[in-house]
């Protein structure tokens, strides 16, 4: 009889997630495959942030619950290493709140200021959890496009070329809108929003009393200038919730330690629905993430970090230069969308009935994997039926991975040429 017991609509969807698609696909490969597809990261976080994890497993204290606000030397952590950020003092009491990662982190601000019927604006492509939590908070999306480049089949563009339109944003504003949804570096497109740009969006939410949540959790990797949209005026500040992640910052997203920096008035509603949604984060890793963040700056991290990972994308994309395919040069993180439109899938290859009228992209996705052993993620999975066309020939690709590991994909992705 269990059968007939009918789930919540919040979570009743059959249509099967794109995470699922492509692990499958892999597992039935005849070779081995080398994932590019999520961004997990191929090696560990550095030795002296390793080796506060273990320190912190051997006390008792650490080992037990937490603050639901999070451990003060976290707090604390945060507060001296981003108010240099902010142009003022955070105040660890009552401006951060440590969440079970970011996205746990999303879902407590959606949950804290969201009633059902209430609208938040989403970019797209987007971050596919976003929808879903703001669904659960009972919120209606409602989606603005980053515009591609003009010459993005044909051309290796700055990621920057990615347009907002803010007219278009402005026209999808109405009396419902609640909240918007900002990412900077932008997943998957790499795009770091310029001020300008970020000036426009805020000034819009200020005038139509709109909170703005700001998905920075990639802000230890950018190449080109990075704005904080919270440090724009006053105003926009008091409409501002940022979002941060450890799990990105140290190459350690099993952690699942995260954190939300705001106003009082908004980090007290935030961080009271994350009390309900989980109580508290794990205590043992995230005494670990605070002395990480207390020794960055001396052990140079953050720097070398950031050379380290440009590095490889630079290695990664040599492949895409040789062969001819053009790509969107990430401004930040650690994606890279390449555009696909001049290879020819094979006529006569058989996709599986979850392909079965997704866009072009998944199709290239599993073509990539049967035929030359290499996951990728097809980004329309982050757009709208609406709008997928703009991003049906491009794959992304994670290149937060060994070298070796970069270096063997390259080897597999020539093979493409022959299907050009």
């Amino acid at each position: 009889m269990a059968h007939t017991i009918k789930p919540a609509a919040r979570v009743a969807s059959q249509r099967k997630d794109v995470w699922s698609i492509v692990n499958e696909a892999a597992a039935a490969s005849e070779k081995p495959v080398i994932n590019l597809g999520q961004g997990f990261f191929g090696y560990n976080p550095p030795e002296f942030v390793v080796n506060a994890a273990k320190e912190a497993v051997e006390r008792v204290e650490c080992n037990q619950y937490s603050p639901t606000q999070g451990r003060l030397r976290l707090r604390q952590a945060l507060s001296d290493a981003y108010s240099p950020f902010f142009g003022r003092t955070l105040n660890p009491a009552d401006e951060i709140v440590i969440t079970t990662g970011a996205n746990e982190g999303m879902l407590s601000a959606f949950m804290g200021f969201i009633e059902p019927g209430d609208e938040v604006i989403v970019m797209e492509p987007y971050f596919d959890q976003y929808i879903s939590n703001i669904e659960m908070a009972g919120g209606k999306v409602v989606y603005v496009s980053l515009h591609p480049p003009e010459k993005g089949d044909t051309e290796t563009c700055p990621a920057s070329e990615w347009t907002l339109d803010l007219k278009a944003l402005e026209d999808k504003i109405t009396k419902k809108t609640r909240m918007i949804v900002i990412n900077t570096p932008h997943n998957p497109i790499g795009k770091v929003f310029s001020k300008e740009e970020l000036q426009g969006i805020g000034d819009l939410c200020v005038k139509n009393n709109i909170i703005i949540l700001s998905d920075e959790v990639y802000d230890r990797l950018y190449y080109t200038p990075f704005t904080r949209i919270a440090t724009l005026s006053p105003e926009i500040q008091d409409l501002t919730i940022t979002v941060g992640s450890a799990g990105k910052n140290f190459y350690c997203t099993g952690w699942r330690v995260g954190w939300l920096i705001g106003k009082p008035h908004l980090i007290k509603y935030a961080g009271a629905a994350h009390t309900r949604i989980c109580f508290s984060s794990v205590s043992p890793l995230q005494e670990a993430v605070a002395i990480g963040l207390e020794q960055a700056d001396k052990e140079g991290f953050w720097e070398q970090s950031k050379k380290d990972m440009k590095a490889k994308m630079e290695r990664f994309n040599q492949v895409w230069d040789e062969l001819g395919l053009p790509y969107t040069e990430p401004d930040g993180g650690y994606f890279v969308l390449v555009n696909l439109s001049k290879v020819k899938i094979p006529e006569g290859m058989v996709f599986p009935e979850s392909v079965s009228g997704r866009a072009r992209d998944f199709q290239l996705c599993l073509f990539l994997i049967k035929e030359l052993g290499v996951a990728a993620i097809p980004p329309t999975e982050f757009y709208t039926p609406e709008h997928e066309k703009e991003a049906e020939n491009y794959l992304r690709f994670a290149v937060c991975k060994n070298d070796d590991i970069l270096d063997a994909a390259k080897e597999r992705l020539r093979g493409l040429k022959k299907y050009m």
